[in-house]
Formats: structure tokens, sequence, C-alpha cells
């Protein structure tokens, strides 16, 4: 036994604040929390979704579902703004009002189909090409090449790493997110699920006590609260292993590795570098893991966590 879902969080529009709940309905596969991450914001001059690795200041807006979210149903979403202003989805103002605020001329736009690839498709040219290598049986030179690259210097900004700090292990991204943004019918950045222990906020704190390790920089739907003789970076070592979330049985993938938005702003959390450079430093550039579950289910608070 690890310990107990103390925190589940559900994200209706990627990059924005969301919402703390008591129990979710848990799809398997591809799809992740009923509902998370059902909007996202397209970025009208670059033609591609973005989110707070590219618009910062979207993690100081905060969104919610006005009806509860049902499997192929992504219901409409009231946002409010750091002002404390709120628009609605379906309000015929909302991408007006939300460039106006970003400065930059943008579309919230609702989960597309898996098969309008177009939408997911990164803006970068040849990213068609890319992500038909990576997919090849030339992955593995690809890979060699890559930090020689435009796309390499790209994924250090993006990732907002310093000079001598390493950049990301291409081998662990899945061949989809070379061309894609998301795997295509999903706002994922990676996998459908995040889940993050409470040894693990504990263990960067004991590294750098001056930070505010509030789980909300990191953004998890799952905070596991772990028993005691559980210390450390303890899902750092959960890749590959089945876990179970009550009675939901999960297959992790692979650590998160960390960007600039654990360091960015958020309502009541200041904008702090240091985060970000312990967990580069201190973990390994990775805090927390990914993952997907085996079937769906529901998890509730207070369920127990087990690792097989």
């Amino acid at each position: 036994m690890v310990g107990v879902i103390s925190e589940i969080w559900r994200y209706p529009v990627k990059s924005m604040a969301g919402e703390r709940l008591m129990a979710v309905d848990v799809q398997a596969g591809t799809m992740g929390l009923l509902g998370d991450r059902g909007w996202a914001l397209r970025d009208d001059t670059a033609g591609e979704i973005r989110g707070a690795k590219n618009f910062p200041t979207l993690m100081l807006c905060s969104a919610r579902y006005l009806e509860p979210p049902g499997i192929d149903h992504v219901p409409h979403v009231a946002i409010t703004l750091p002002d404390g202003r709120s628009i609605r989805s379906d309000d015929p103002q909302v991408n007006r009002i939300l460039s106006e605020f970003l400065g930059h001329a943008v579309s919230l736009m609702p989960l597309q189909p898996a098969s309008n690839k177009a939408h997911y498709r990164r803006a970068q040219p040849g990213s068609s090409l890319i992500g038909k290598i990576a997919h090849s049986r030339w992955r593995p030179w690809f890979e060699k090449l890559l930090p020689y690259t435009k796309l390499e210097r790209d994924t250090r900004e993006l990732l907002s790493r310093e000079a001598g700090e390493p950049s990301l292990d291409y081998s662990t991204i899945p061949a989809d997110l070379f061309e894609f943004t998301s795997p295509p019918g999903t706002y994922f950045d990676l996998w459908p699920l995040h889940l993050m222990t409470t040894a693990s906020l504990a263990e960067m704190e004991r590294v750098n006590p001056k930070a505010v390790w509030d789980v909300r920089r990191f953004r998890p739907n799952f905070l596991i609260s772990t028993a005691p003789e559980q210390s450390g970076l303890v899902e750092a070592e959960w890749g590959g292993r089945r876990l179970s979330l009550g009675s939901l049985q999960c297959q992790m993938s692979v650590p998160t590795i960390r960007c600039g938005m654990t360091a960015h702003a958020q309502s009541e959390l200041a904008k702090d570098p240091s985060v970000l450079r312990s967990i580069v430093r201190e973990a390994g550039q990775n805090l927390g893991v990914y993952g997907s579950a085996a079937q769906s289910g529901r998890v509730r608070v207070d369920d127990t966590v087990v690792l097989h």
C-alpha cells in the first residue's frame, strides 16, 4: 500500500486552474478523467493548439464546467479572468476577450475527433514528415540527430532549460507527439493520467525550503497522501508498474518531465524560477508520473492506492 487519494483535480481548459473534486469517473485508454482538458486555446496566428508554455498568464485564469461532462459530450465552461470577470465559452465575445487578455489572437476550442488531424498538427514546417520518421525504423538515428537541430533549440526554450541543463529524453516521447501538439482526440501533453505523491512534494521542500511546493503548481489529476514509511521521490520508480486507485487498475508509463509552467505565477502562488531549477537539478528534471487506466471506473477521495 502506497497511501490514499487525498485530492482529485480536473482541468476543463488546458493550462487554466481546474476543479477540485471528491469523486470522478475515469475512462480507459487515452481519455483519462471524464471532461479533463475538454477545451484548449488555438493560436490563430501560428495555427496550432497552445497552452501556458506559450501564454503563461493562462495560469492566472480558472475554469469550471457549467454542467457535468459525459462520454462524447464536452459541456460549455465558465472562465474567470484574474480581474474577476467571468466569460462563458458560448458567449460570442469569448475569443475577443481572451485575445485581448493574452495580447494575442486565440480561439477557444472544444475537443475535436481524433480523425481531425489538422486540428492537432504542429505548425512547425515538416511536422508530418517528422511524424513519419518517428514512427519508422529510422527513429533511433533520428533521436541521435535531434540535439543538433532547430527542434532541439525550440524544445529547450519550451521547457525553459538554461545553459548546461539537460533537455528532453526523446526516447520516452510517443511517436505521435513529434507531429501533433497532443495525442489526437485529446489535449493532454503526453498521457491521460498524471499522479503525484505528498512524499515527493516533501522531498522537494527539503531540498529547497524557500520555495512554495504547492500541488497546484504541478497540476496532477490525483495527489496521493503517502504512508509514513514512504519517503523521497517515490513515484519516480513507478514506470512500467501497475497501480490500483481503489478498484481502478492503472498502468504507469514514464516520469513527468517538468517545464517552466511549474514556476509561473498562479492565483495565490508567486512566480518562482527556483522551483524548476530545483526539479532539474535534484529530481532529474521529473516530478510526478504519467499513466492510463486499464478499464473505466470511478475514483474517490480516500480510496487506497496499491502498487503492484
